[in-house]
């Protein structure tokens, strides 16, 4: 009987852990930016594939239901903020106290699992826009994720001559995951293996804000209507046959500049479908 009990318990030790969380991922880092903004690392499905922009659908479980007992999957569109070639997944979140996924998911820790769909989508992708010289990333808030992976991506820089990429928030202290990543790009040796040394002098960043006082202050599309923007960055205003563009925001900033963009400089909308000047990430809300 012993010697039975000894073999069934070794089986048990050694039999693989079941995910508790359907395409569960494990959380490798937690970083909180601000009492309002973190990001978070995770493992990556095996068999994901994805291109630089995309978003998926991530989550945790919710609460039981009171009356059967069952959970839930509480799921929200997430850009994912690392490159295509990294081995884990990046993203970058706001918290929202009574939301009901963020208000649980900024309580992660290293080592807990969250909920991945490894199925990408998303119009924040080379593949929607036409050739040019140019290209431009337009964020508010956590819209920045999106362009965390593409400043990342090398066809970013095989592509266009400059990078600009503009970021709006309220406070100061929103603006550190960003310009701590583009800082973090000249001393990435894999890039700057693989991209070409000093890649990342293509790259102009035009952080602003609207509330507290900053370097620059103003909304972007106040900045460019007056010239003041293009003034500081030393570049004519956008145009159809040299720019491109890829808007993530809130959705009123989404809608502003969708209108400045073909009313007032003659750009067209593209899509993964029809490629053409610009795209907006319609899933990404502030």
């Amino acid at each position: 009987m012993t010697e039975t009990s000894t073999v069934t318990d070794a089986a048990v030790v050694k039999a693989p852990k079941a995910p508790a969380l359907p395409d569960a991922q494990t959380v490798t880092e937690v970083k909180h930016w601000t009492d309002r903004l973190f990001s978070f690392r995770c493992t990556r499905p095996a068999s994901l594939r994805f291109r630089s922009g995309e978003f998926v659908m991530i989550g945790l479980m919710g609460d039981p239901d009171p009356k059967t007992g069952k959970q839930k999957p509480l799921l929200r569109a997430y850009s994912i903020a690392s490159p295509s070639w990294d081995e884990e997944m990046e993203f970058y979140s706001i918290k929202v106290q009574d939301g009901p996924l963020t208000s649980k998911l900024q309580h992660i820790k290293v080592g807990d699992e969250i909920i991945l769909r490894p199925k990408p989508v998303g119009t924040l992708v080379h593949d929607a826009l036409i050739p040019g010289k140019r290209i431009w990333f337009f964020a508010t808030g956590t819209g920045f994720a999106p362009f965390a992976s593409l400043l990342r991506e090398p066809q970013t820089y095989e592509d266009y001559d400059e990078v600009i990429i503009t970021h709006t928030c309220r406070e100061a202290g929103e603006l550190t995951y960003g310009r701590e990543l583009i800082e973090s790009l000249k001393d990435d040796e894999l890039l700057n293996e693989v991209i070409g040394e000093g890649f990342w002098k293509k790259i102009k960043y035009y952080p602003t804000t609207t509330r507290e006082e900053s370097a620059k202050m103003g909304r972007i599309t106040d900045l460019m209507r007056s010239g003041e923007a293009f003034a500081d960055l030393g570049v004519p205003p956008l145009n159809p046959e040299s720019d491109r563009a890829m808007i993530c925001g809130n959705l009123a900033f989404n809608l502003e500049l969708k209108d400045l963009f073909e009313n007032t400089y003659g750009l067209e909308e593209g899509a993964n479908s029809k490629p053409a000047h610009y795209v907006v990430e319609k899933a990404f809300l502030d």
